[in-house]
C-alpha cells in the first residue's frame, strides 16, 4: 500500500482545501475550509462561477450574509465528494466576540439545513480564543458541532475538552516554524524530526492528555510542512493534509507505523489541569508561542476575509 492508504488504517484523513474538484482522488472522509483557501478557490477559473452565481442571487442582503451564502456553497460542493463532514469557518474577525460567532455559527447552520444539509455533517469553524471556545460551547449545547482551530497551546486544549467541543485542530506546522524561527542557525532539522518536531510533540501532548482522561473531544492535527510530520502523528483521531502532500503520501511507498495510541495513552501517568478565564489567559500569555501564532493566525484569515468581501462588492455593483 502507498502511503496514504496506509496512514488510513490509523488514522481518519481529511482534506485541507477549498478546491473541490481536487478531492475525490485522494478519498477523504471529510474537508476543512478557512477563509484563506475560499479565497485561493474563487480567484481560480473552475469556481468563480460559483461565487459570481452566489452574489447574483444575493446581491441585496448584507455583505456578511453573502459570505455566509458563498461559504456554504463551497460546503455543499464539498460534501457532494466526501462521505463525512465539512468544516466552515466563522469571520475571523469575530474572534473575540462571543455572541456575534454564535449568531454566525447559527445562521451558517440554518443555510445548511435550508440546502437539505443536516447538521451532523457540518463543523462549525471558530478560533481558540477563550470568548471562541466559550461561543463554541453554547452552539454545542444547541447541537451544532464545532471545530476549534488555530489552537497552539496546552491551555487551548484543556478549555476546549472542558467545554465539550466536537474537535480541535491543533496546527502542527505554524508551532514548528515558529521554534525553527526562534533557534535561526542552531536549528537541526533532522534532530527535530519526526517525534521530536515541536508541532508533532504539541499534538501528541493533547491527544495523550484526552484519551487518558477519556475526553470525548476529537484531535485533529493540522497545518503540515511535510509529510513526516503526517507520518509521525499515525494514530491520531483525524489529520487535515493539503492536496500537495496528499499526494505525496499517495506516490510513497515507505512504512507507516502506528505512533499515537489510545491505550498507551491511558496507562500514562499525568495529572488533571482545568482553566478558568483569569488562569486561561494567564497560561496562553506564558506561552510566546502560542499567544504570537495565534494572534497571527487570527490577523491573517481576518485579511483574508477582507480581500474576499471586496471581491463580492465589486461583483454586486
Amino acid at each position: 500500500m502507498n502511503q496514504l492508504d496506509q496512514l488510513k488504517q490509523f488514522t481518519t484523513v481529511v482534506a485541507d482545501t477549498g478546491n473541490f474538484k481536487q478531492l475525490a482522488q485522494f478519498t477523504p472522509r471529510d474537508a476543512t475550509t478557512n477563509p484563506s483557501l475560499i479565497l485561493k478557490a474563487v480567484q481560480h477559473a473552475d469556481y468563480a462561477p460559483l461565487l459570481q452565481e452566489a452574489v447574483a442571487a444575493h446581491r441585496a442582503e448584507p455583505l456578511a450574509d453573502i459570505v455566509d451564502e458563498v461559504l456554504v456553497r463551497f460546503g455543499q460542493e464539498i460534501l457532494k465528494v466526501v462521505p463525512g463532514r465539512v468544516s466552515t469557518e466563522v469571520d475571523a474577525r469575530l474572534s473575540f466576540d462571543m455572541a456575534c460567532t454564535i449568531a454566525r455559527g447559527r445562521r451558517l447552520i440554518q443555510l445548511y439545513e435550508r440546502a437539505g444539509i443536516g447538521r451532523d455533517r457540518v463543523l462549525i469553524k471558530v478560533a481558540a480564543t477563550w470568548e471562541g471556545i466559550q461561543a463554541a460551547k453554547a452552539l454545542e449545547h444547541e447541537g451544532i458541532h464545532c471545530n476549534l482551530t488555530l489552537l497552539f497551546s496546552f491551555c487551548q486544549a484543556v478549555a476546549c475538552g472542558e467545554a465539550g467541543i466536537t474537535l480541535i485542530s491543533p496546527f502542527v506546522g505554524r508551532i514548528y516554524d515558529w521554534y525553527k524561527k526562534q533557534a535561526g542557525t542552531g536549528w537541526d532539522e533532522a534532530a527535530m524530526a519526526g517525534a521530536n518536531d515541536p508541532g508533532v510533540q504539541s499534538v501528541s501532548q493533547i491527544y495523550t492528555y484526552y484519551k487518558h482522561f477519556g475526553i470525548e473531544t476529537e484531535v485533529m492535527g493540522a497545518s503540515f510542512r511535510n509529510v513526516g510530520q503526517i507520518t509521525a502523528l499515525a494514530g491520531c483521531d483525524l489529520l487535515t493534509i493539503s492536496p500537495e502532500l496528499l499526494a505525496q503520501l499517495q506516490a510513497g511507498d515507505a512504512p507507516v507505523a502506528r505512533r499515537l495510541d489510545a491505550a498507551a495513552a491511558q496507562a500514562a501517568s499525568i495529572h488533571a489541569v482545568t482553566y478558568n478565564e483569569p488562569e486561561f489567559r494567564y497560561a496562553l500569555n506564558e506561552d510566546a508561542m502560542a499567544t504570537e501564532k495565534l494572534a497571527e493566525g487570527i490577523r491573517g484569515f481576518a485579511a483574508d476575509a477582507i480581500k474576499l468581501d471586496k471581491l463580492i462588492e465589486e461583483l454586486r455593483k
